[in-house]
């Protein structure tokens, strides 16, 4: 007997989603409400595309001006669909005027896909790579820049500003700072990717911004804050090494020290980068960055929960 439609739109994703689409290399994931499904990016083609259970894909955004995107977040709320742009230089829209010189957020309607703003954040001297960005409850994003010593921050008339700069932001070897969440507490907890290193970002006074003691570095660096109010971290060392590894952070005083609670490594699937909290758990992103990384892209990709 066929399954009534509305039985089945409540049915739970599989715990491992086999995606496949022509060279899609997804690096960001996001649980979209509204179809029940997964949104990604493409560090191959700039796009956003909506994943069904069976791992199959549709194109939602597709903005010819955008060579890649990274951190992929959905705002229900506002109906809209945020992506971190950048050029890493392994697009098929990859120019020599566009690497590590474009960077910014695109803000599509959610249910069409259509482009509302792309914010432009190359703001001085480069190279810059917005990578993730975190989303507050008035619907200001927070952008790290991977390749510079800034944060930014973008209110929801793509209005953008430096919300904090710091030596401290910065990495010698240009794979600085990475994930980002927002803490309803108002102040963001943010990775550094080569440091492993967790800061705490009051948005009161952003400069007043200080290290979270760890029981050991959080080399990598994708974050979840999960409704339970433990951080889950997705690391890998892309150009280092393939195996990743999942942790469970907590903290008993406001994130200024954490303590890992649980781990899993190596990780299943190869460079993990990310991850998204649904309501049937969390699940982490593999695009294998590290096949289009080494010149030999492939169609597949994962989405395994936690």
């Amino acid at each position: 007997m066929a399954q009534p439609a509305a039985a089945a739109s409540r049915a739970a994703p599989p715990a491992v989603i086999d995606g496949s689409a022509p060279t899609l290399h997804p690096e960001g994931v996001a649980w979209d409400p509204s179809r029940k499904s997964f949104l990604v990016g493409s560090v191959r083609h700039g796009t956003v595309s909506i994943v069904k259970t069976d791992g199959s894909t549709r194109t939602l955004a597709n903005e010819p001006r955008i060579v890649f995107t990274i951190g992929v977040h959905v705002d229900a709320r506002r109906n809209r669909v945020l992506a971190a742009y950048a050029d890493y230089g392994v697009g098929t829209r990859s120019t020599p005027e566009t690497v590590q010189k474009q960077a910014g957020l695109a803000i599509f309607d959610l249910e069409t896909g259509r482009t509302k703003h792309l914010v432009d954040l190359a703001m001085g001297p480069g190279p810059h790579v917005a990578n993730d960005f975190a989303i507050d409850r008035a619907g200001n994003a927070y952008v790290t820049d991977s390749t510079s010593d800034k944060i930014y921050r973008v209110d929801t008339r793509g209005r953008a500003s430096v919300l904090v700069q710091s030596p401290q932001l910065a990495s010698p070897i240009g794979d600085g700072m990475n994930g980002i969440v927002w803490h309803p507490d108002g102040y963001l907890l943010a990775v550094r990717y080569d440091a492993g290193v967790l800061l705490r970002i009051p948005l009161s006074r952003p400069h007043r911004f200080e290290e979270v003691r760890l029981d050991w570095p959080l080399v990598g660096g994708g974050l979840v804050l999960r409704p339970d109010g433990s951080l889950l971290v997705v690391s890998n060392a892309l150009g280092q090494r393939l195996d990743g590894a999942g942790s469970v952070l907590r903290t008993r005083d406001g994130w200024r020290s954490a303590t890992t609670v649980g781990e899993s490594a190596p990780w299943a699937d190869a460079v993990p980068t990310t991850a998204a909290v649904s309501p049937y758990g969390t699940y982490v992103a593999s695009g294998r960055l590290d096949l289009l990384v080494a010149g030999t892209p492939t169609d597949r990709f994962t989405l395994r929960r936690w």
